[in-house]
């Protein structure tokens, strides 16, 4: 593959960001250049899979082509969370029909097709008659008909084929357990030492379960919460406050629910976070059938078309870049979907159907500001100044017609804005004044491929500068032909 000089790599096109996960098929640095190449912003580690030097080397491999191309990639790193499973068969498996009677109990004797260990004494505490316990990604369904003491008496409402240590949800009760287990606790100290942007936390049930996971990451990183249990929709406000960012996690989500109930909930959590201005992922099986086949489904297009139209800010390919046949391409598909979409003369429109109040503060007003800006003046993009990323999140939350470019010192808050919807986030040295200010902003449009010479570009920013959350005003400058100097080979920070 030609390598494509840094100053060359022009802007996605689109606004959305694709978030993908790596695994055996990304552990060739060349793989994973051409992933980022064909629109990937994000790079996904799952910790469930793999150990901690393949995952340290594919870090480190991102944060080379961060360099290469002088562009910051985010970085989430998914803990695993607490499982629940069955035991073990006296044949690793047993046979259960429709309609038979199943026993789960804390005898670790190996199970038949009458009953199996359930080493789990937390789901004891809170099972309840009528309740359900689905097994193998809820293939087969349990309805609980008796309670006594280390026994759980089930109906099977859908029977098969049960083997050794399955997965079991308890999609009725929420389950006293804690979301960190030893291995994520070891997972996320390794994250955090190799600098992780973001982590992903799974399972999580209750606000409370965010914040051993916020205790040890300190003020490092920022910390997404994975919706996948219906425990969580209940209390979905307070996990969005606590949370810095959420992910619908449809994979899990759907296995507790009914799948009917999955696309309303999906356009719920995303309108709930985007009212907050938090990056909201919507996940699981958005191309599935690329595992294998070079060409999605019409419903799989349908289904990411449908994600960017409720202006997620970012689509997640998770077994497809991970482990399948396609990644590059699945890449590919992805971002032709979303650019297609917002193409759409009618996607504004649809986009911004959400209300998204600006609160009573200068920086709200400034940022819907921009919004109607460029929504009345021609602009190429809107250039944002931010310590924190606070700022950023403001414009991004209004869905502006133009792309919002970044510029922070802080390289940890570069990455952490490239999941935001149309950021397009720059590492570079503070400023000192209202004059430097105005030339960076230019020099930056023009070095990114924001417009050229005769543009315009909305500059939101605070001054006295140097001080974090003092953002008022709004500047809007005309870019010159001559503002631009040559690439600065002086790496992220420029």
């Amino acid at each position: 593959m030609a390598k494509l000089e840094p100053s060359k790599l022009q802007p996605r096109g689109r606004k959305v960001k694709i978030l993908a996960t790596t695994g055996p098929a990304t552990q060739d640095p060349e793989v994973l250049r051409a992933l980022f190449l064909a629109g990937a912003d994000a790079f996904r580690v799952n910790m469930s899979h793999g150990e901690h030097a393949m995952h340290a080397q594919t870090i480190a491999n991102i944060r080379t082509l961060e360099k290469e191309f002088n562009r910051p990639i985010a970085i989430l790193a998914d803990l695993q969370g607490p499982k629940l499973r069955v035991g073990k068969f006296a044949d690793g498996r047993a046979v259960i029909p429709h309609g038979g009677a199943f026993t789960f109990d804390r005898s670790s004797e190996p199970g038949d097709a009458t009953r199996v260990e359930l080493p789990h004494p937390e789901i004891f505490d809170v099972a309840q008659v009528g309740q359900r316990l689905l097994v193998n990604d809820g293939k087969m369904r349990f309805r609980v008909v008796e309670v006594a003491g280390d026994t759980i008496r089930c109906k099977a409402e859908v029977g098969g084929v049960i083997s050794d240590r399955k997965g079991v949800n308890v999609p009725d009760a929420e389950i006293p357990i804690p979301a960190l287990t030893d291995k994520d606790r070891r997972d996320l100290a390794f994250a955090m030492d190799q600098g992780a942007d973001w982590i992903g936390l799974s399972f999580v049930q209750r606000p409370d379960d965010l914040a051993e996971a916020r205790k040890l990451m300190g003020n490092r990183g920022s910390l997404c919460a994975k919706i996948e249990k219906p425990s969580a929709i209940r209390r979905l406000a307070e996990i969005i406050e606590m949370a810095d960012g959420i992910m619908v996690a449809r994979g899990d989500l759907g296995v507790e629910l009914n799948p009917e109930e999955v696309p309303p909930l999906q356009k719920k959590i995303v309108n709930m976070t985007r009212l907050t201005g938090k990056p909201v992922i919507v996940a699981t099986q958005m191309l599935e059938s690329m595992i294998e086949s070079p060409a999605p489904t019409r419903a799989e297009v349908s289904d990411v078309a449908n994600a960017v139209y409720d202006g997620a800010d970012a689509v997640m390919l998770s077994a497809e870049t991970a482990a399948g046949a396609w990644p590059e391409e699945a890449v590919l598909m992805m971002a032709a979907i979303a650019r297609q979409v917002e193409q759409d003369e009618d996607y504004k429109s649809r986009v911004r159907m959400l209300d998204t109040p600006s609160e009573a503060t200068t920086a709200d007003a400034l940022a819907h500001a921009c919004m109607t800006i460029a929504d009345t003046v021609r602009l190429s993009a809107i250039a944002v100044f931010t310590f924190s990323g606070s700022s950023a999140r403001r414009v991004s939350r209004e869905r502006p017609a133009v792309p919002v470019i970044v510029l922070t010192p802080n390289i940890a808050v570069a990455r952490r804005v490239a999941l935001l919807w149309g950021a397009h986030p720059v590492a570079t040295r503070d400023i000192g004044s209202f004059e430097e200010m105005v030339a960076k902003c230019k020099r930056m449009a023009l070095r990114h491929g924001f417009g050229g010479p005769g543009s315009r570009l909305a500059v939101m920013a605070g001054v006295p500068f140097g001080q974090p959350g003092a953002t008022n005003l709004v500047h809007v400058v005309t870019v010159q032909g001559d503002e631009l100097e040559s690439y600065s080979a002086e790496g992220l920070l420029s």
